[in-house]
């Protein structure tokens, strides 16, 4: 008998088409999880947020993870993912999240190229979705950082 494991639903939005709950509670997990759950005093609303596209998917009505899109030259040169959560750890969600993410920025920046700044212990997460270390450990917020880069497959032949 197979376990009734309830799909989360994904939610794709640019930032005007975000509600003022969805905003809400998008910077509200955002601020638990980096500010208070990792002791990380930073400017979580950075002015990126405006020319994102904002992904994150629900469980019932819980946000279970979330990132962002951001356009190249706005958080980084490259195109950039960021602001990458899960709220339940070990569910798959934030593979989920990150190829959704991926998906979209191909799709709505055109990406062949995809940024990130991961927290150094992560690397083997981002690495299973396809992206690669591409800078020596930098520190950012008092955290060991790596930059790693997703890079666009070319068609054979």
């Amino acid at each position: 008998m197979g376990m009734n494991i309830e799909q989360p639903i994904l939610h794709k939005k640019t930032f005007q088409k975000l509600t003022t709950d969805e905003l809400y509670e998008l910077l509200r997990v955002r601020s638990e999880v980096f500010v208070v759950e990792q002791n990380c005093v930073y400017q979580d609303m950075d002015n990126d947020d405006q020319k994102s596209i904002h992904l994150w998917l629900t469980l019932g009505n819980r946000i279970v993870a979330q990132a962002r899109v951001c356009p190249a030259g706005t958080h980084m040169r490259e195109i950039s993912i960021g602001r990458v959560i899960t709220t339940e750890r070990g569910k798959g969600y934030g593979k989920q999240i990150m190829l959704h993410s991926i998906e979209a920025a191909v799709k709505h920046f055109g990406a062949t190229l995809i940024d990130i700044e991961a927290q150094e212990y992560a690397k083997g997460f981002y690495e299973s979705v396809g992206f690669r270390q591409s800078s020596e450990t930098f520190m950012l917020d008092g955290i060991p950082h790596i930059k790693m880069t997703w890079t666009k497959k070319q068609p054979e032949g």
